[in-house]
């Protein structure tokens, strides 16, 4: 999250915290064959079953953050249920959210786009406005827009998605308070604190009452909770949100699940950002050991933890041991996400940052620079990421006389 640095550079700098939200829900696609069986019949039916075997791998890809590799099974899958079942069916409109869904999580949102409006244009055509499939391309598509910062396309895409599932499912079906979690993490990332923190805690109420304290939504609700709690420096309250979510996560995940680390990350940037450093840097070695051992070392919750521990020590002054750190995710970024995904803008800032804070403005303005254009282009110039970036800019310029 943005937080203020030594106010005599007035800098503000990118953290990330990871979150758990679902907004971007991958469609689980099941190709059932009926009718007499021929010659014909029987190879279309391989066909489906071979794109039906691709998908569980390519999701499992997709959730261990190997995007490369995932990529072309959802491809294959896509060409086999366009060949054998249409360009309409369910299970092909599955497949293009999927892929859909893929580039959202790579930065590539002028690829994902369309796909989400195909999508959604034939399942509101074949199933209806408000069938679930249909409720959550919307929601998924609202997930791309809130991602690029086009908040006013977002806004009413979740809404529509809450109203419709509110209305088909119920007011506390777990669709409806997935739904109801994006809307409250769009309005977080708006700084619309009065608005989200409501919507948080109808969906926590809720959650608890339907699905358990300690189900998986549940604690996704408690964590976005705490990070609101984080951004308005209410520490103690999102302390002990961070520490229930942490608990339950290890007792019944375990404590090397990616969720569990999660937590982990979560609790050592809130107590970097109070100045707890002694207290955040065993919880950042701990995230970052556990996930390059079992995400791998260039997983996006990998990097992101590579990235705080470097934000850690740069805040410490400990400037020697934070360089090669935002090296490493930056080069990582580059290379597995590209060039222009937000998370390696915000890499190329962060490196700009401490070289900044070290008085190398010849190293840190081309950086800041990098980020903001790449910024503007990318995700829009009232982004709050691009706007961050051109505060760095100006505040460094200013720090130099210039």
């Amino acid at each position: 999250m943005a937080n203020g640095v030594p106010t005599q550079l007035n800098i503000c700098r990118v953290r990330r915290a990871l979150f758990w939200h679902a907004c971007t829900i991958l469609f689980v696609v099941s190709i059932v064959v009926f009718g007499t069986v021929s010659a014909s019949a029987t190879q279309k039916e391989q066909a489906e079953n071979n794109s039906a075997q691709l998908e569980p791998t390519a999701a499992e890809l997709y959730s261990e953050g190997r995007y490369a590799e995932a990529e072309p099974l959802y491809l294959r899958t896509l060409e086999a249920s366009e060949r054998t079942l249409g360009p309409e069916h369910p299970d092909t409109l599955g497949s293009v959210s999927n892929l859909a869904n893929l580039y959202s999580a790579q930065g590539r949102y002028t690829k994902a786009e369309p796909l989400y409006l195909r999508a959604l244009e034939a399942f509101e055509r074949t199933l209806g406005p408000e069938h679930r499939s249909t409720l959550i391309t919307v929601s998924n598509l609202a997930a791309l827009y809130s991602d690029q910062g086009r908040y006013t396309k977002a806004e009413p895409l979740f809404l529509r998605a809450i109203d419709g599932v509110e209305r088909t499912l119920g007011a506390e079906h777990r669709d409806t308070l997935t739904s109801i979690d994006s809307l409250a993490t769009l309005y977080r990332a708006q700084g619309r604190y009065t608005e989200a923190e409501p919507l948080f805690l109808r969906a926590l109420e809720a959650s608890e009452r339907t699905l358990g304290a300690e189900h998986r939504d549940t604690l996704t609700t408690i964590n976005n909770l705490a990070g609101l709690y984080s951004d308005q420096d209410r520490y103690p309250e999102a302390e002990s949100l961070y520490l229930r979510v942490l608990e339950a996560s290890e007792r019944t995940l375990g404590a090397e699940h990616p969720a569990t680390l999660i937590s982990v990350n979560n609790l050592a940037l809130l107590y970097n950002m109070q100045g707890l450093y002694a207290e955040a840097e065993p919880l950042s070695l701990r995230a970052l050991e556990a996930s390059e051992r079992t995400l791998g070392a260039e997983h996006p919750d990998t990097l992101t933890a590579v990235n705080n521990l470097a934000l850690l020590y740069n805040d410490q002054g400990r400037y020697i041991e934070a360089e090669p750190l935002f090296l490493r995710a930056l080069e990582a970024s580059e290379r597995t996400l590209g060039l222009e995904h937000p998370a390696t803008l915000i890499s190329v800032n962060n490196l700009a940052l401490l070289y900044n804070m070290q008085g190398l403005y010849a190293e840190a303005e081309p950086l800041y620079l990098r980020a903001l254009v790449a910024s503007q282009r990318t995700l829009g110039v009232e982004h709050p990421d691009t706007v961050l970036f051109a505060d760095n800019l100006a505040n460094m310029r200013e720090a130099r006389g210039h």
